[in-house]
């Protein structure tokens, strides 16, 4: 657990000093945009720290660099290089890739106020599932909100209008497409834990870890 650990943080130590560099050369260059997105990033990869220390709340390493790691592929790669128009399927991979993260956040967060005594609530196992879902889905959409307004008002790209359809409608859709297939595959391994408590997946892992760390979210 420690060596995993550690590995994980040698990890996200190597994109922070990516970043850092991306900032500098970005000041020395003047290009302030950057330079701005780039630390807003490294104040992300941050977070779960931020977290531990201030709310007492731990964050399992695995998710932690799952969630580095994306905002890194789709900010920093994405938006600041340009890896969407380098790369046909970027998006459609980072699109899957959130719909995995938000079902996870999705599916902890009702679990959390299932297990907890003074919250006084019980939800079915298919409730806890579906409400993993459609948070996921819920948060794809205001995504796609966001980026349509970028485009419209700041004259963007990020909806990546398609030769077919330079309205960006195809891309969209696309998107919620695959955001629902990543909240899918979370919402039927969290099912399956609430079902059978066996841990055989990764999810079932991520889960046991964060109960572990802690316990006093789940006192009864």
């Amino acid at each position: 657990m420690a060596a995993r650990y550690n590995l994980h943080q040698r990890i996200t130590l190597i994109l922070q000093l990516i970043l850092l560099a991306e900032v500098s050369y970005a000041l020395w260059s003047g290009l302030w945009l950057t330079a701005i997105v780039s630390c807003g990033i490294i104040i992300i990869t941050l977070s779960p720290m931020f977290l531990r220390k201030v709310f007492d709340v731990y964050i399992p390493p695995e998710f932690a660099l799952m969630t580095i790691a994306f905002v890194f592929a789709s900010l920093f790669l994405g938006e600041v290089h340009g890896y969407y128009q380098k790369f046909w399927w970027w998006d459609i991979a980072l699109h899957s890739s959130s719909g995995v993260l938000l079902g996870i956040i999705g599916f902890l967060l009702v679990y959390v106020l299932n297990e907890t005594e003074n919250i006084g609530i019980q939800m079915k196992a298919g409730f806890v599932a579906f409400f993993a879902f459609l948070f996921a889905l819920g948060f794809g959409a205001v995504w796609e909100i966001f980026e349509f307004f970028m485009d419209q008002v700041f004259g963007m790209n990020m909806q990546k209008p398609m030769f077919d359809d330079p309205s960006g409608l195809t891309d969209t859709m696309w998107d919620l497409i695959v955001d629902a297939l990543g909240a899918a595959v979370i919402s039927i391994l969290g099912y399956g834990y609430l079902k059978t408590a066996q841990k055989q997946s990764f999810l079932e892992r991520w889960i046991q870890s964060f109960i572990d760390k802690n316990p006093r979210l789940f006192k009864k």
